[in-house]
């Protein structure tokens, strides 16, 4: 028999949610007592709206709906999430896609993410089309102040990038991943900078200082962290508690869970938590709490096998496990605390809600495929119609009734009695099979792209927004020329040994004109001397590389767990190489040596391209 020991029933969930969150809340003439000690009018639906509620949302990255002590895991302790919980509304199934990128689009857009033209993950297939609206341009428009901290993963390029997309303030980064999270490089409003300390830590303090800023006004802070996902890396402080405890809690397959993992992952949760803290503390110090609808939700299940109330799948799975994640939403005197909802919901309402809460248009003249939440939230709703959410993963496509879920192999599983899919039960319900077969064809013909090719060139030149990076992510090397490592995101080129190596990027120049053109590199003073060209069409600019710059890689001796697929970072620094003329219009940019008087040329993180 398979194990199910690990598994808590909707009952045990429930009572756990409820009664224990719970437990903190003391009930006092209509009133309750929330985090800040002081009691808080719970006006429901009475409340008259006097004025546009801030909205923060938060966003982890691989965080599985296990990972919080809310939801049952006794390995870990997160009383800050916890409270959204206790002080607000817990969605029992919340539901989001299995890989980052598609859940950051749905959640902006409203849309399902292949829409959107979100393919993937990396190398371009991240990016959110540019005819797409956002919650950023809707809150904007309406006149909120804007911001985004942390990862973006739908563009780097203006305009995909988010200062572009309605997000007046940005502070992180635009890639999948990123490979060092203390004192990282990041960028600021298109610039490069430098991090400081641990990355959730600094991200939070920049959306600190973003709020306190914009206390007096309405604001939309998005703060994306971008952990647990790997690397493995966590503050001493937190990893103490777990490097050498006792994992009460485990997968429902021991065997693959590997628990170095799971230690670190838990300790990064915990991290994430006490930021949390910090973020409703400066809340309720600035008297904002009651006037602030914070959201806190994940991207996608766990990024290992770990506990997860013993749910089939993980990251990657569009099956139970890879998709149903956390989600809390607290408004204090409006979201009657305590209050759980099990209807089925996911990151595609979350537009809608936010601007039905609001009472601010969506701007944009697209359907959307989410619905408003509102009425769930503040207990309006009267009979709630069934629905289909549909989760998507290379052509993969598994959709969720409240009952029911149709795998991706067209298996039929009973949400209800069998949460962990263990029982195929299409040939027991043959017609309730064969209807949410129907859908998925349905689905797949009206929402995936028509042709695999996604043939977006890189855009450069906006004379709003002068400097583009082009990162080795987003570029193609040829010849010698290696990633290096396997996953693209934070990766740079190396081993460009010679005349015939080349790197090339896609790239389509929105406004001719001249431009500075730097290279970040890295290079050993016995291989300085190469002279290196850039060119685009008819033009190019060449320089004679003559400062060495040889640093080490970081990221190792931070790891808690050796890293898989990603790259080691250095410190990579401008090599100018002068002014090119760019003509309007696409073409391939292409980076190539002229001589090699060393064994290589130089390793290359990005090109920078700065109108003039």
């Amino acid at each position: 028999m398979k194990m199910k020991n690990s598994q808590i029933t909707r009952r045990d969930f429930l009572k756990s949610a409820c009664a224990g969150a719970l437990a903190a809340v003391v009930p006092f003439r209509n009133q309750v007592f929330a985090l800040s000690g002081r009691a808080v009018p719970f006006r429901g639906q009475a409340a008259q709206k006097s004025e546009k509620p801030n909205i923060v949302v938060i966003l982890t990255d691989d965080q599985g709906w296990g990972d919080l002590s809310v939801h049952g895991n006794v390995n870990l302790s997160t009383p800050s999430v916890d409270s959204l919980a206790r002080d607000g509304a817990l969605f029992d199934r919340f539901f989001v896609c299995s890989v980052c990128a598609p859940t950051r689009a749905e959640f902006l857009t409203g849309r399902y993410h292949p829409r959107g033209g979100v393919r993937g993950v990396s190398t371009g297939a991240e990016r959110l089309n540019l005819d797409e609206k956002t919650i950023g341009e809707t809150f904007k428009a309406a006149g909120y102040a804007t911001a985004a901290f942390g990862k973006w993963h739908n563009g780097t390029q203006y305009p995909y990038h988010p200062n572009a997309r309605g997000f007046d303030d940005f502070y992180g980064f635009c890639s999948g991943h990123w490979g060092h999270y203390f004192d990282p490089v990041l960028e600021h409003n298109g610039e490069i900078v430098r991090g400081k300390g641990f990355i959730i830590d600094d991200l939070t303090d920049h959306a600190l200082a973003f709020i306190e800023k914009n206390r007096n006004q309405p604001f939309l802070c998005y703060l994306p962290y971008n952990t647990p996902h790997s690397p493995f890396q966590v503050p001493d402080r937190f990893y103490e508690k777990f490097k050498s405890g006792p994992i009460k809690m485990r997968n429902r397959d021991p065997q693959a869970e590997q628990l170095d993992r799971t230690r670190c992952a838990l300790a990064m949760c915990e991290n994430i938590d006490w930021n949390i803290g910090r973020v409703l503390r400066r809340l309720n110090k600035l008297k904002l709490s009651e006037k602030t609808i914070v959201i806190y939700f994940s991207d996608n299940g766990p990024n290992s096998w770990r506990w997860n109330n013993g749910m089939k799948g993980r990251k990657g799975s569009t099956d139970e496990g890879g998709v149903r994640v956390p989600c809390m939403v607290r408004w204090p005197g409006r979201i009657k605390p305590g209050t759980i909802i099990p209807q089925i919901a996911g990151a595609i309402d979350l537009l809608p809600t936010l601007a039905d809460i609001a009472q601010i248009p969506i701007v944009g003249d697209k359907p959307l495929d989410g619905t408003s939440l509102k009425p769930l939230l503040l207990q309006q709703a009267g009979e709630w119609p069934d629905r289909m959410i549909f989760s998507h993963q290379r052509g993969r496509v598994s959709v969720r009734t409240q009952r029911y879920r149709l795998d991706d192999k067209g298996k039929l599983f009973d949400m209800k009695t069998d949460p962990g899919q263990y029982r195929d039960i299409s040939k027991d319900k043959p017609q309730v099979a064969a209807w949410l077969r129907d859908e998925v064809t349905r689905w797949k013909q009206e929402v995936l792209p028509k042709s695999p090719k996604d043939d977006r060139p890189f855009p450069v030149g906006y004379a709003d927004f002068p400097t583009t990076i082009l990162p080795a992510r987003d570029g193609v090397g040829y010849g010698n020329v290696r990633r290096s490592g396997k996953a693209p995101n934070c990766s740079f080129f190396t081993n460009w040994i010679n005349t015939d190596d080349k790197i090339t990027w896609d790239i389509e120049v929105a406004g001719g004109g001249n431009y500075e053109a730097l290279i970040y590199y890295t290079a050993a003073r016995e291989n300085i001397g190469s002279t290196v060209e850039l060119q685009f069409g008819q033009s190019n600019v060449r320089a004679k590389l003559t400062d060495p710059h040889d640093p080490p890689l970081v990221g190792a001796e931070s790891d808690r767990v050796p890293r898989g697929s990603e790259s080691y970072v250095k410190d990579f620094k401008p090599f100018r190489l002068g002014e090119i003329r760019l003509k309007k219009g696409r073409g391939l940019l292409t980076l190539r040596a002229l001589d090699v008087p060393g064994k290589t040329v130089m390793d290359v993180r990005a090109v920078v391209l700065r109108l003039l």
